[in-house]
């Protein structure tokens, strides 16, 4: 009688010069450079043996190479959180650390959960991406600089300062132009820009932020997209005790971005209004009621990409998708 083969799962562990790969059940490991030669390798490698899913860490970019020479290569890859995969090492006892031992943990956990492939980014949506996420930065040195200008004593110092936000200023403008060209530039990306800026509260840099970063968006339903981004209220109950929900984890440019949606919104959109005044009028503090909000608004904003519909308050009242 003969044995049934056992499909073959595969965990790398990214590093900037370097990759550790582990091949499971049959505990094969291998490394290689993590540069071009050394990913199609990689790939071959685990092509060869008929690798069913292979898991790899987010790590800052240095994934980015072999992400995609795995989809050149037709090979499902799962780009994980780092801290999901450490939580899983801690759950199975393994708190070694090891490039290899590393490796072993990521293929187990795909060969054990399973997750989700990731679709890799094109290098037209990388670069948009490496824009919105510049702008981030920019817009951060910014505000420390803002907030180191008021504690400055000496005026050579206030002067240092001050030529350094106008810079950061001046950066952050010609981001801005490089965003928009690029939204122009691109039909779909100019659709579903239009779309996102039809819900009052929902500016140009939300809007950057999500196509940027939330690619999932109208494809998951509201209580996974909610997760995904951390807005899904999390509970924090033992026996008789009931802990105060909260939010976290997830993306949180995504969710910060949404979260100063909300804040206009508040204002300025008359669903997200009535919404905001009746979790108050509960007895909801002002954080608790901005994050429902932002929540509301990304439930929102997903009903719309899955119907590809522009906002109307009067239909979104009464669509029980998007009821909170």
């Amino acid at each position: 009688m003969s044995k049934v083969k056992a499909d073959r799962f595969a965990g790398v562990d990214v590093a900037k010069a370097r990759l550790d790969v582990m091949v499971v059940p049959d505990k094969k490991y291998f490394a290689e450079s993590n540069d071009e030669a050394g990913t199609k390798r990689v790939a071959s490698r685990l092509k060869r043996l008929g690798v069913k899913l292979t898991v790899l860490e987010a790590t800052g970019g240095y994934e980015r190479r072999l992400a995609s020479e795995l989809e050149l290569a037709g090979l499902p890859a799962a780009v994980v959180n780092p801290r999901n995969a450490r939580d899983f090492a801690r759950a199975q006892g393994l708190l070694a650390k090891t490039d290899k031992l590393d490796a072993g943990v990521l293929a187990m956990y795909a060969e054990r959960m399973k997750p989700e492939p990731t679709r890799p980014k094109s290098r037209e949506e990388l670069e948009y991406s490496s824009f919105v996420s510049r702008r981030r930065q920019l817009v951060s040195d910014r505000a420390r600089e803002k907030t180191r200008l008021e504690k400055t004593i000496f005026e050579w110092e206030k002067e240092s300062v001050a030529t350094h936000i106008k810079w950061l200023d001046e950066q952050i403008t010609q981001i801005d132009g490089k965003i928009s060209e690029r939204i122009k530039q691109d039909g779909e990306m100019n659709k579903r820009n239009r779309l996102l800026r039809s819900v009052p509260g929902v500016g140009p840099v939300t809007s950057a932020t999500i196509m940027a970063s939330l690619p999932e968006l109208g494809v998951l339903g509201r209580n996974q997209i909610s997760a995904l981004i951390g807005l899904a209220p999390l509970n924090n109950d033992s026996g008789n005790h009931r802990g105060r929900r909260s939010v976290w984890g997830g993306r949180s440019d995504v969710r910060c971005a949404l979260y100063m949606a909300a804040v206009a919104a508040i204002v300025c959109n008359p669903v997200i209004k009535v919404f905001y005044d009746r979790l108050r009028a509960s007895g909801k503090g002002g954080k608790v009621a901005v994050t429902a909000c932002a929540r509301k608004l990304l439930v929102i904003l997903n009903a719309m990409a899955r119907d590809g519909s522009a906002w109307d308050a009067a239909s979104m009242e009464k669509n029980h998708a998007i009821a909170s």
